[in-house]
């Protein structure tokens, strides 16, 4: 989720559950704090372009971590915040912890995937709720928290859980029905798919990316949930098989592994590009949602070292005429592509 939502979030906990005089600085604490686990960004290397892909989301948004992340933010912010609000060790960590702990929840109802059970398991929990922007979210819950802070009431701020608990559930009910319309539409088309997701698309719970897999081949179609429900359909792809694709990829070469590794934090739901020769791309997002237009993928090189990394790229194709046409679908109006109003 993107780092205000975190934070407001992070101050909404522990402004909840503040006495009077103690709303603002708990709010601070917890803004603060629920924004930390994101610094596991500045885990990078130079060498390897994927290290952070490994540990963005691992264990600081773990939840056996939530007390060691607290304390640690504690000890960074009591002196600068805590003692000068009146609180004790105690009350500065006990609001630190509050606003580090939900981080990782929040993550999780996005769809890049969260390792909230690390060590344990590597699993990355992707519920698929939210977009990690969307001002419907934020803007109400910051509103709130501000005002929390400023009246000194803590009611107010739990009134802002309470949007928060709604939004997500309401997040939910709207990816059941993506994924029902999806179901549908494979049905349409003869197939029985593997597996089917929906993920909202950018800033918003009404417009959904339904991504599903048959035995070889990835289906990528917009849909519209609510009262006018469509269907924008999309393209497909070939799943990868390295054997096929990359024939002159060793398989004890870094890039191998390096591919591996990219369809881990990909879920699998990974392609070769059809438009570039070695770019593994990660299918799952794009800014239409009906599209297949990948937001980063690695290239890999034949002629490269065997110890040689793959290369990581990021895409930021937008445009007006994009957001113009996001903006329609959104809308529920047609755009090329549109099978249906309904089905």
């Amino acid at each position: 989720m993107d780092p205000l939502s975190q934070g407001v979030l992070g101050a909404a906990l522990p402004q909840g559950s503040a006495r009077r005089r103690e709303v603002a600085g708990a709010g601070l604490l917890g803004f603060l704090a629920g924004m930390a686990p994101d610094l596991d960004v500045l885990i990078r290397s130079s060498s390897d372009p994927l290290l952070f892909l490994e540990y963005h989301r691992q264990f600081t948004h773990s939840l056996l971590f939530i007390p060691v992340g607290g304390l640690l933010c504690a000890l960074a912010l009591h002196g600068l915040i805590g003692r000068r609000r009146g609180f004790s060790f105690g009350r500065s960590y006990l609001f630190c912890t509050l606003g580090y702990a939900t981080h990782g929840l929040l993550d999780a109802c996005t769809t890049y995937g969260t390792m909230l059970f690390w060590p344990f398991s590597e699993a990355r929990i992707a519920w698929n709720t939210i977009s990690i922007i969307d001002p419907l979210f934020t803007l109400p819950l910051l509103l709130l928290v501000l005002l929390a802070g400023l009246r000194k009431q803590p009611v107010l701020a739990r009134y802002a859980l309470v949007w928060v608990l709604v939004y997500l559930c309401i997040g939910l009910w709207q990816r059941n029905e993506a994924q029902s319309i999806g179901r549908e539409l494979a049905a349409s088309r003869g197939h029985q798919p593997l597996r089917l997701e929906a993920k909202p698309s950018f800033a918003n719970i009404l417009l959904w990316k339904v991504v599903y897999q048959t035995k070889d081949r990835f289906y990528v179609d917009a849909v519209r949930t609510g009262f006018s429900r469509r269907v924008f359909a999309g393209d497909s792809l070939p799943v990868l098989d390295v054997q096929r694709d990359l024939p002159w990829l060793a398989p004890d070469s870094q890039q191998a592994l390096d591919v591996a590794r990219f369809s881990w934090f990909s879920n699998g739901y990974v392609a070769l590009d059809p438009l570039h020769a070695n770019r593994v791309i990660d299918i799952r997002y794009s800014l239409l949602p009906n599209e297949i237009a990948p937001l980063w993928s690695i290239v890999l090189d034949p002629a490269a070292a065997n110890d040689a990394h793959a290369d990581y790229i990021t895409h930021r194709e937008g445009g007006p005429q994009r957001s113009t046409a996001l903006w329609r679908m959104l809308m529920g109006g047609g755009e090329a592509g549109d099978v249906a109003p309904a089905l």
